[in-house]
């Protein structure tokens, strides 16, 4: 690990400890924070086995930064609107006619625009009779089209087991029906966009 990326796990180890200062709702914060514990762990194991490239380690550290920020206020109720009119001056929901919280759709966007590059290297690695850019950049599309899904699957499996009330605080859809389909909508549209601009090198390893 070198200062970079320790550098990065600092920043979330901080980023965690004041997101931890008196959240909405413990419970759901909880909840959303093992999210997090789980992709550090992911994070140190793959680093480890691969050496990870800095450029994939901190958008990786980004997108749990983003998530971090995102638990706190249980996704729906981030006041990312009052940060810019304060900021700016500017009505983001007004002007974009958004009835809902949108930061949710930010993180699910962020999920495939991040941390494509972290899989990229993995898969490269794993998948080494393909070793041709264009076809792991497919299964890296793939592979978030199908994670996403399934933590769409986890949310809605644990929702099961909570009132009302704690399932809509845990699960944030804000009365959308479609919101499942369009945070993986989101996700792949993201993971195609850095797929299109990102080309890392083949994994030696």
């Amino acid at each position: 690990m070198n200062k970079i990326k320790w550098l990065t796990i600092l920043v979330l180890i901080v980023m965690v400890a004041i997101a931890s200062i008196h959240p909405l709702e413990m419970q759901s914060y909880l909840l959303h924070q093992l999210g997090t514990v789980i992709m550090l762990g992911a994070l140190f194991y793959f680093n480890h086995k691969l050496q990870l490239s800095n450029s994939s380690f901190v958008l990786y550290g980004i997108f749990l930064a983003i998530h971090i920020l995102a638990a706190h206020y249980l996704y729906s109720y981030v006041p990312y609107n009052d940060w810019i009119q304060a900021l700016f001056g500017f009505d983001l929901n007004a002007t974009f006619s958004w009835q809902r919280n949108m930061f949710d759709r930010l993180v699910h966007f962020a999920y495939g625009l991040l941390l494509y590059p972290f899989f990229y290297q993995i898969l490269s690695a794993w998948l080494k009779p393909l070793q041709q850019h264009a076809k792991i950049a497919l299964v890296c599309i793939l592979w978030v089209m199908a994670s996403s899904m399934f933590y769409e699957l986890i949310e809605w499996w644990i929702a099961l087991g909570m009132s009302p009330e704690q399932a809509e605080n845990y699960n944030g859809q804000q009365g959308d029906i479609w919101d499942a389909h369009q945070d993986m909508f989101l996700a792949t549209v993201g993971s195609c966009i850095t797929a299109l601009c990102f080309k890392p090198k083949l994994s030696q390893q």
